[in-house]
């Protein structure tokens, strides 16, 4: 009788675990086009949203310094509450005028589902946009042109 129950709780266990997939993920290429602006690289990040409106998790930063990601302040509420290792998906300051690009993976599951892309960007002694553009992670919106309303002109998806 014992061993009838080990394998049916190994058996169990071993069930649990087989059901835990990896989530898909696709490969976006993302090019950021700012706006002509004269003054210093605008620090930009990239969040996904659930749909709560809440951060769930940063995919990009755009600027080498962290004295300034105070500057980001919502999104730095966020990033000291949950912490996240955020040295690989760092990249340069953009200025205004240039270009940017950079490739995203997203999980399959979040497009469609109510979630949405935040650019959030801070110029030193200028402006700041908690929502410079807010994107709604759909299949149409990730194949479209998006316009930002602050330092950010348009952000364009293209499949990796």
């Amino acid at each position: 009788m014992k061993l009838i129950l080990r394998v049916c709780l190994v058996a169990m266990v071993l069930g649990l675990f087989s059901f835990q997939a990896p989530a898909q993920t696709t490969k976006y290429k993302c090019m950021l086009q700012m706006s002509n602006y004269v003054g210093e690289g605008a620090y930009i990040v990239v969040s996904l949203i659930n749909p709560k409106g809440q951060y769930e998790k940063t995919l990009y930063v755009m600027g080498p310094d962290k004295k300034w990601y105070t500057s980001l302040k919502e999104w730095h509420k966020f990033q000291a509450k949950k912490k996240a290792n955020i040295s690989a998906i760092t990249g340069a300051s953009v200025a205004g005028g240039d270009r940017s690009i950079t490739t995203f993976d997203l999980e399959d599951s979040k497009v469609n589902a109510g979630y949405k892309l935040r650019f959030e960007t801070a110029v030193e002694d200028k402006e700041y946009y908690v929502k410079d553009l807010e994107i709604p992670l759909t299949t149409a919106s990730l194949s479209a042109k998006n316009e930002g309303t602050g330092f950010i002109r348009y952000v364009r998806f293209s499949g990796n």
